[in-house]
């Protein structure tokens, strides 16, 4: 079974910094790319940043300069360093994953999702 488990969320100060990592584990054949997602409250759920394994990354005009995706791909791992943290950066932070696991005796290629970590960048 595929998990996806996020850490480093919580409080934090405008222009503080954070760091969120997720890590994948269970049966994975392989990880095509991983991304963090946020969806504040009201709002749809927005693409933050995505890294592929070839480590091209992309993100969000709406963070650029100020975030930073990295993987581990030794630990199935990904990281999401925040800095200069705005108030309109809080919401609920997903973490997904492009990845193959065997399915029976079937590769399937599928998206999967973390759970979710609250970031709450208030004053």
């Amino acid at each position: 079974q595929v998990q996806l488990v996020e850490s480093g969320g919580g409080l934090v100060q405008p222009g503080g910094s954070l760091r969120l990592s997720c890590s994948a584990s269970g049966i994975i054949l392989s990880i095509y790319a991983m991304a963090w997602y946020r969806q504040a409250p009201g709002k749809q759920r927005e693409l933050v940043a995505t890294i592929t394994s070839r480590g091209i990354t992309n993100y969000a005009d709406s963070v650029k300069g100020r975030f930073t995706i990295s993987r581990d791909n030794a630990k199935n791992t990904v990281y999401l360093q925040m800095n200069s943290l705005k108030p309109e950066d809080t919401a609920v932070y997903y973490c997904n994953a492009d990845l193959v696991t065997k399915k029976n005796s079937l590769s399937i290629r599928g998206d999967y999702w973390g759970q979710g970590t609250q970031i709450t960048v208030s004053s």
